[in-house]
């Protein structure tokens, strides 16, 4: 197991992307945090975990709020004294053009897709720092890498903070033993995104931009970040990993 004994926290662990990340982490021998505002949902997860044998435990975080934050981190801290990883999963997607996307609605989404990594990893520093490193795995887009004709300006302003976030992360604390790295998956196969995909239109157009002639799966994901937490990439950070069959190849 890749991950054994690892503690491990994953924000927006309670549904989708997020969910499939504690099921492998669990898998993988971490001891997972469910991190979300969504109680009934995480309490379930974790629960779930805990009956099929793994170690896992549901916290209360808002990610727009400091205080949430540390209280998440005590909470861990309290019981084992370390968080050896941390998974920036949480994000948000207002799917409005920039000539119609109010101002409320970008700081919503800097707040959650921006400010919620940039607290969570202010925070999780020295506590990383106290105990000789640790890992950092933020989950951009390829939005973060370029740009897309069927994403909004606003998402891609985001998630492209998060990619260069992630490097100035990695480069500033890698002689402290903890890596940042950034994980950049294309249209990922969710139950809201086969809702969209209904529409024969625009199936095709997503599936006829990438390569590999596929929509990336929730395993696809779970498992680049598995590598990028795991000892197994030791030597790698300020990593960009693209997970998205080719798209940002061309």
């Amino acid at each position: 197991m890749r991950l054994k004994d690892k503690i491990a926290l994953i924000t927006g662990g309670a549904q989708g992307i997020g969910e499939g990340l504690a099921r492998k982490f669990a898998e993988e021998g971490a001891v997972v945090y469910v991190a979300d505002v969504k109680q009934a949902e995480g309490e379930a997860l974790a629960s779930c975990l805990r009956e099929a044998g793994h170690e896992a435990a549901y916290v209360t975080l808002d990610v727009t709020n400091e205080e949430s934050w540390k209280a998440a981190y005590a909470q861990v801290v309290a019981r084992f004294g370390r968080v050896d990883i941390l998974v920036n999963n949480a994000g948000i997607n207002i799917r409005d053009p920039i000539e119609e996307m109010s101002v409320a609605s970008l700081d919503m989404m800097l707040a959650v897709n921006v400010r919620g990594p940039f607290v969570g990893i202010k925070n999780v520093i020295p506590i990383m720092r106290r105990n000789g490193g640790g890992s950092i795995v933020n989950m951009s887009s390829i939005c973060g890498l370029v740009g897309h004709a069927f994403t909004t300006e606003a998402y891609t302003v985001t998630k492209g903070a998060l990619t260069l976030m992630t490097k100035a992360v990695a480069v500033r604390h890698a002689k402290e033993g903890i890596r940042c790295n950034s994980l950049h998956p294309s249209t990922v196969n969710t139950p809201l995104v086969q809702t969209v995909l209904k529409d024969p239109e625009k199936r095709a157009q997503r599936l006829g931009e990438i390569p590999l002639g596929r929509l990336a799966t929730i395993s696809d994901v779970a498992g680049a970040a598995v590598y990028l937490a795991s000892d197994e990439a030791s030597f790698i950070t300020g990593v960009s990993l693209p997970v998205d069959g080719g798209l940002t190849a061309g």
